[in-house]
């Protein structure tokens, strides 16, 4: 039986992005994407890619307090697994519920996974984190990455 995959296993603080702020959805990828490819993470088309799949298939996600995002794509131009965390002042997203919704995401979970397996554990282990409004709170007020890590250790997420 393999162990469960949890965000802690995926978060790393080169990859912690905290009080942001994007003009746009594509500014965000571009950012994330440059820190990750220029870290040996992506190859050089997952910024085309998961710019694609959003725009397909959207991962915006309106909870009572605020905007969420959970940003994917395909396992092939990820070379070596992460989770990124971003805080940030609103950002547009479509809603993963209704593509003609938008949703002002102040946090996202952006998911570079390449084991199918692990994408949908991660996601399940993504949505409890989302029904956790506190750990939530304190995550969009964290000011260093060791915040984030140390959060997500505690809560055993």
């Amino acid at each position: 039986m393999t162990e469960a995959v949890t965000l802690q296993d995926y978060v790393v603080p080169e990859l912690i992005f905290l009080n942001e702020s994007f003009k746009s959805q594509n500014e965000f990828f571009e950012k994330i994407y440059d820190k990750a490819f220029s870290l040996g993470y992506v190859r050089e088309d997952f910024l085309e890619r998961i710019k694609a799949r959003e725009a397909t298939f959207p991962t915006g996600l309106q909870l009572e307090d605020m905007g969420v995002a959970i940003p994917h794509t395909d396992a092939e131009c990820v070379l070596k697994e992460f989770v990124a965390v971003v805080t940030t002042s609103p950002v547009g997203f479509k809603s993963m519920e209704d593509i003609n919704q938008d949703v002002s995401v102040e946090i996202a979970f952006v998911l570079g996974l390449n084991e199918p397996h692990s994408q949908l554990e991660m996601l399940q282990s993504l949505m409890g984190l989302l029904q956790n409004k506190e750990i939530l709170s304190e995550l969009k007020q964290a000011k260093t990455s060791e915040e984030v890590i140390q959060l997500v250790k505690t809560n055993h997420l």
